[in-house]
This record gives C-alpha cells, structure tokens and sequence, in this order.
C-alpha cells in the first residue's frame, strides 16, 4: 500500500475548507440580526439571535395570507422529495422490467426513446407539462407538483442494466415454481434490487427536494409552498427602507440542508455498493 505524504492530507484539508466554509458561513450569519449582516456582511464567528430566529422560521406565521410558517414548507418539500423519490422508483422498475423480461417488437427502440428524453431538460418541455396540468385542474395539488416529472430515463437506464445482469436460472425457477410475471417482480426482483433502490432514491430524493423553478410556477397557493420558495420570497422583500430578513433566509437554508445530508449518510453503504456492485 503506498504511504499516504504529508502534502496529500493537506490537500484534503483545504479541500473540506473550501467546501465547508459556505455552509459554516451561513450557519454563522444566520444567527445573527438581519441589520447586523446587511450593514457588516457574512460572519465566520456566531451571534446571539440563533434561538430566536430560528423559533421564528419554524413557527412564526407569515406571507401574504399569515399562515405559512417553516414547518409547513419544510413538510411539502419533504412531501415532494420522498414522493420524486418513490414514484420514480416505482416507474422506473416497471419499465425497466417491461423492457427486459416481456418479449416485444421495438423494445430497444423504446428504450432509446426512452433513453433520449434526457436530452430533454425540463426547461423545455415545461409549458406544455404546466399546460396539461392546468387543464386538469391540478394547479396548486401535491399531484400536479410530482406526477409530471415522475418518468425517468436516469433510473430506466439503471434499472434496466441491473435487470439484465440478473441470471435467467432465476427466472427458470420461478417459473417451475409457478411463479407468474407479478410474483417473480415482487418476490424476486425487487429484494435483489435493495441496494440499486437505495442508490436511485438518494440521487432522486435530492432532485426532488431542491425543485424551484417548477413549484414556482405550479403553486400560487402559499400552502403548497417549498423550502426553496420561501427563501426567494424572503429575499425579495424590499419595501422602502425594510430589508430582507437574511437571517431567516439563511437559517431557512441551513434547515433546507439537513434532510438530504440525513437521507445521504443513512443510504451512504448501500449508495456506495448499490453503484459499485450487485449483491445477487
């Protein structure tokens, strides 16, 4: 094994410097007075309005309609991370599935079809999805804000890589056993899939819960409003001589950070090995 040399661990430390200072930064200012940061900028060193403000996220009621507090966003983002995560998930396995294990003409053709859509950022196609939606009166619903973007080629490519590693004696015996194509899914499938599940919910998880640009236009309810919504609308407050609360903007961000650093170090030994290996 070769030694590990003194210039190696430095460059590891100005690495997790560079890339902790922003979060330590904003953990700092955001316990400090709006007035404070607006008149001396960022701070490295703590304040004395941490408990206080961050209280005031997470209960006070504010927006336009005095009902919408840190809580309430916190959960719809949540709402809308474990939903991305799950129905994808679920897409994509039966997808993937169809394209492997039923025998049709075209098959590869559809894939690549499939496959071909990650060409297509959602930037493109999201007047007509907002169109649709519309039209369907799901304006302003939790299905409105994840349906539309539950196709995933991402996770049907994944999937469907895994499924064609899977040896076709399993199959064989399933089908000895009597096993049809829904109890060969549920009872075979999806327990060898643990690992690749928990690598797709982590990368879809965190997709879903940083969304802005479509809940921004999906939601004019402030009900249905995101973590990520709530910062902008704090840090668009500019009347007369009020500025913006970036404390709670900041302490709103901090709060933002917590779920997918959760999610990611409870996955992390099954993202690693789900990416790396199979454990058929």
């Amino acid at each position: 094994m070769q030694k590990i040399k003194p210039f190696d661990h430095l460059i590891l430390i100005l690495g997790v410097l560079f890339l902790c200072a922003p979060v330590v930064m904003a953990l700092m200012s955001s316990t400090h007075a709006a007035i404070d940061i607006h008149s001396n900028g960022l701070s490295l060193l703590p304040g004395g309005n941490g408990v206080e403000t961050y209280t005031k996220v997470l209960t006070h009621k504010g927006g336009f309609t005095g009902d919408v507090t840190g809580l309430l966003m916190l959960r719809n983002s949540l709402i809308m991370g474990l939903g991305f995560a799950v129905g994808k998930i679920a897409l994509s396995m039966m997808a993937a599935y169809a394209l492997v294990y039923f025998r049709f003409r075209f098959a590869t053709l559809l894939f690549w079809a499939i496959f071909a859509t990650l060409l297509l950022p959602l930037e493109v196609r999201i007047m007509p999805s907002y169109q649709v939606m519309s039209e369907l009166h799901l304006l302003n619903t939790y299905t409105g804000l994840i349906v539309p973007l539950l196709a995933s080629a991402t996770g049907t490519f994944f999937f469907r890589q895994f499924f064609r590693s899977v040896p076709d004696e399993l199959l064989e015996a399933a089908r000895i056993d009597g096993a049809g194509p829904l109890k060969f899914f549920i009872d075979v499938l999806v327990p060898l899939s643990k690992t690749m599940m928990a690598a797709i919910f982590i990368i879809m998880f965190i997709y879903g819960w940083n969304q802005y640009l479509w809940p921004l236009l999906m939601t004019t309810d402030e009900s249905f409003y995101t973590l990520m919504r709530g910062i902008k609308s704090i840090l668009q407050v500019w009347v007369g001589s009020q500025i913006p609360d970036y404390n709670e903007a900041f302490a709103l961000a901090v709060l933002a950070m917590i779920p997918p650093v959760a999610v990611v170090v409870i996955f992390q030994r099954m993202f690693i090995k789900g990416l790396t290996e199979s454990d058929k």
